[in-house]
């Protein structure tokens, strides 16, 4: 039975300090580097989601040890050859499109017919966006409705490198193809439109044969195959989508201030505050480092009395990707009309995005005019609810559950929202910090 959050009332002012969960980007790509590397991995402050779990259960059924305790986590990995291809092999993404695509670059050499399933949600995402590069390498896939999970991969006799053009900012299509070309012979060439690069930051780390050419538009990055990986050891960051929220939050309530410790503010990942920071908002970088090639930052935000619409610039898009349902509620409060473009990429996530941030914003009373790929909304700086609205059957997507209640916290009404066990994909903590938040 579907598990109900009702709020009743908009946040009072706060000032707090905060930490949030582990970046789950990072925490997905520790799982899997670590799985491939020599010896014992260690991480701290791993994200203990779901899609992280699915992900530790993924190669569990290759034939890897871990062992959690708490959220530390080891993994025993036997190399870059360690993976028992067992016959009959079914590997579950659950609900993760990041391990689903990944992992398919990784099990490319499979001797082995190897059957990928998901969740309902993932089952009707779009996998022939990964399995059209893969199968240049020479590996044959069956996928339902040739595009959909479950999907099987097949044994490849020889694997051969390619050339590959990403051309849709998906750091997962591009990512997995890196593992492809770390498996096979040659160099594997990908010229990729700019997009989270934690899978290349890594394979620098671990001094991986790859080279890396920032063009103005997009990345050339070249892979050779490699011979063995280092063991990982990681204190994993926290998560730059997860502090989103809480930024949102503070921007939209009054006489409020927050700061958010230890947060990845790697360059891919910032364009909410860059977006915000068009709009008028003060954000700040206190105790800037970098670590293992991320950047690492604490945020300080306050509260916003006047925010300015924005006509926001595509290159942005790719950066704030898993943000744009909460940066829509500061453009529903800003003076002035804010347009963004570009934008079919977010109804090819857990839900149709898009299509979702029209749903909300009319249940608000919000004016805005939505099309497949753009979103123009009225801003009303003295917006103020006072109805009820009730959130629903949005195929248990994360971030349409957390929006929400931000959206119910910051403007007022009386919120009831289904589905409340749907943040466990990605940010388990999410109603205990808003819970702090709202402790005096």
């Amino acid at each position: 039975m579907s598990k109900i959050l009702i709020i009743k009332k908009k946040i009072d002012n706060f000032k707090k300090v905060i930490k949030v969960s582990g970046d789950k980007s990072i925490s997905i790509r520790w799982v899997l580097f670590s799985s491939l590397a020599d010896g014992t991995s260690t991480a701290k402050n791993l994200l203990m989601s779901e899609d992280v779990v699915a992900s530790l259960k993924a190669i569990k059924s290759l034939g890897i040890k871990f062992k959690v305790n708490k959220n530390i986590c080891k993994i025993y990995g036997k190399g870059i050859n360690g993976y028992n291809y067992k016959k009959n092999l079914i590997i579950n993404a659950e609900n993760s499109g990041t391990l689903g695509r990944l992992i398919l670059g990784l099990i490319i050499n499979t001797p082995k017919p190897i059957k990928l399933i998901g969740d309902k949600s993932l089952s009707k995402r779009d996998f022939k966006r990964i399995s059209d590069p893969l199968s240049k390498f020479g590996t044959r896939f069956k996928l339902t409705n040739n595009k959909n999970l479950p999907l099987t991969i097949y044994r490849s006799t020889k694997l051969k490198p390619i050339k590959y053009f990403e051309q849709k900012g998906s750091a997962q299509c591009k990512s997995s193809v890196l593992f492809a070309g770390m498996r096979t012979s040659g160099t594997t060439v990908i010229r990729a439109k700019k997009s989270r690069n934690h899978t290349e930051l890594l394979c620098k780390y671990l001094n991986l044969p790859i080279t890396i050419k920032n063009k103005k538009k997009y990345d050339e990055i070249k892979i050779k195959k490699i011979k063995n990986i280092k063991n990982l050891n990681y204190d994993i960051p926290s998560d730059i989508s997860s502090s989103a929220f809480f930024i949102v939050l503070t921007v939209l309530s009054n006489n409020s201030e927050l700061i958010i410790k230890n947060v990845n503010i790697n360059d891919t990942r910032i364009g909410i505050i860059q977006i915000l920071k068009k709009m008028g908002v003060k954000i700040v970088f206190k105790n800037k480092k970098i670590y293992k090639g991320e950047k690492i930052a604490d945020i300080k935000i306050k509260s916003q009395k006047s925010i300015t619409a924005i006509n926001c610039p595509e290159k942005l898009n790719s950066g704030a990707i898993d943000e744009f349902l909460v940066i829509f509620l500061v453009a529903a409060k800003a003076k002035g009309i804010s347009y963004f473009k570009g934008l079919s990429e977010l109804n090819q996530k857990e839900s149709p995005r898009l299509k979702w941030a029209e749903i909300i914003l009319n249940k608000m009373g919000v004016k805005n005019i939505t099309t497949k790929d753009s979103i123009k909304i009225f801003g009303n700086p003295n917006l103020n609810i006072s109805k009820k609205i009730i959130i629903k059957n949005y195929l248990k997507d994360h971030r349409v559950f957390m929006t929400s209640v931000i959206a119910a916290l910051s403007f007022g009404g009386i919120w009831k929202i289904y589905d409340k066990d749907s943040i466990k994909t990605s940010f388990p903590n999410f109603l205990k910090i808003v819970r702090n938040l709202t402790k005096k």
